[in-house]
């Protein structure tokens, strides 16, 4: 159906005068003797259209004043009587398609948690719709931050045999009935069909070293998958990672990288969402536009996370769960950390290598790796980085330390005996840069349908 976007003729002055056809959902519909009022919506831009009918002039289905039917205007563009830019004055109103009274997106306002239980309908809310406005721009700021910048962009496969973090919490992947009969794990997936273990990616790090160790600067973005059995306000199953991972680069490198694209991908949405922003800093997260204002225009604090430990144990009194040097930061450290000493996102580096990732550099104190957390106000983590061990030996005994199986990385550990060079990267979880930019509290409110223990709506 040939139409014009309602964001094309809203705050277009020369559309003024022109005839067109637009298409969209009611919204609200006022009504008044002479004269009728309809507020269109077809996700193209936060502000809605208003068109105006004269009752005396033009008769239509009273289906089409209902919330939540789908409409086609056919209509003159003209200056808004009230406020800025333009509305239509209908001169054909064509019904697409009913909405009856039990429509549950009702006028009044409906909570997050009700809305979640209709993932597929919840986008024609304000809220979510901006939600999604502000996703789509940032991830298209992502591709160009790299692009930009001279990255590649690898499609890291999601199927894999091997486990990144080396968590064990990978979903399996396999094509036997539940039934299988098997004398032995071997023996089982013998038979499966890639004939040995596999399951879905918990990150495409492994496979974007292969490419940066080949093509010098690379990124990934694309889902991962985390069978961690967590029902927090922070945690999917099935998120979005953006994970770049640069030859040649050492940590302090690795930490300017993830400074820059996140102030960049910041300052993106400043400037192309400051509609959907200004409705997030009014109804969800006040003073969330300042908020950005300041990340995008200030150093990142960096602190190690020895210092971070002596910082905290001042306050133990202060925690649920105290610290002490070697135990991992919760959430509450974090909020600590960033809200009440540093008042800025923060890098936490040098952490206890037992706690971290066993790819990770190992410092010359044999105690720590060359790992940062990247920490924020409100949302904690956020980027996980670091400089992958670049020593043959060395990756060899961490990872016997662990009781890994060397066969399922022989290609990863090749990478170290054929030129070897130094190297990192960082991951970022786009749901929760989402999170953070927008003021949503719930990363299952910035996913169109979140994967979570018991939940696959």
């Amino acid at each position: 159906m040939k139409h014009t976007d309602i964001k094309n003729v809203l705050f277009n002055a020369d559309m003024v005068g022109s005839n067109v056809v637009v298409c969209g959902w009611v919204r609200t519909f006022r009504d008044s003797a002479q004269v009728a009022f309809l507020e269109l919506s077809d996700g193209s831009s936060f502000q809605k259209l208003q068109v105006v009918i004269d009752k005396n002039a033009l008769q239509f289905d009273p289906e089409c004043t209902k919330l939540g039917a789908s409409v086609a205007v056919k209509g003159t563009v003209v200056k808004a009587y009230k406020g800025t830019g333009n509305e239509l004055n209908a001169a054909e109103i064509a019904l697409l398609g009913k909405c009856p009274p039990e429509y549950p997106i009702q006028k009044k306002r409906t909570t997050l948690e009700f809305l979640r239980g209709i993932p597929h309908l919840r986008l024609r809310t304000n809220t979510f719709a901006a939600v999604f406005r502000v996703r789509s721009v940032a991830a298209q700021a992502v591709h160009r931050y790299f692009h930009e910048r001279g990255y590649y962009y690898i499609n890291a496969p999601l199927i894999t045999a091997s486990d990144c973090e080396g968590a064990g919490e990978m979903f399996r992947v396999t094509t036997r009935p539940w039934n299988a009969v098997a004398k032995t794990e071997e023996e089982y997936y013998k038979n499966d069909f890639f004939g040995v273990k596999a399951g879905l990616s918990v990150s495409g790090q492994l496979e974007g070293e292969v490419a940066a160790t080949a093509l010098g600067k690379i990124y990934t973005f694309g889902p991962s998958f985390r069978a961690e059995n967590s029902n927090t306000t922070r945690h999917l199953a099935e998120f979005w990672h953006i994970e770049p991972e640069i030859a040649f680069a050492e940590l302090p490198d690795v930490i300017e990288i993830a400074e820059d694209m996140l102030k960049y991908l910041i300052r993106a949405l400043l400037e192309e969402c400051p509609d959907e922003l200004k409705f997030f800093d009014s109804f969800v997260e006040k003073g969330l536009i300042e908020k950005l204002e300041h990340v995008a225009g200030s150093d990142f604090a960096v602190c190690s996370y020895t210092e971070a430990i002596e910082i905290l144990k001042k306050e133990n009194a202060r925690f649920q769960f105290p610290v002490e040097w070697g135990s991992d930061l919760q959430s509450e450290h974090e909020k600590y950390l960033t809200e009440a000493v540093f008042k800025r996102p923060v890098f936490v580096t040098d952490y206890p290598k037992e706690i971290k990732s066993f790819y990770m550099k190992q410092n010359a104190d044999g105690r720590t790796v060359a790992a940062t957390d990247l920490l924020v106000p409100g949302i904690g983590e956020i980027i996980g980085g670091s400089e992958r061990e670049a020593d043959l030996n060395k990756l060899v005994a961490a990872m016997s330390e662990r009781g890994m199986d060397m066969n399922a990385y022989r290609q990863y550990l090749d990478l170290r005996r054929f030129g070897s060079v130094p190297h990192g990267g960082f991951g970022l979880g786009f749901e929760r840069f989402v999170m953070y930019c927008t003021g949503i509290e719930n990363i299952r409110d910035v996913t169109l349908f979140p994967r979570s223990v018991k939940n696959i709506m």
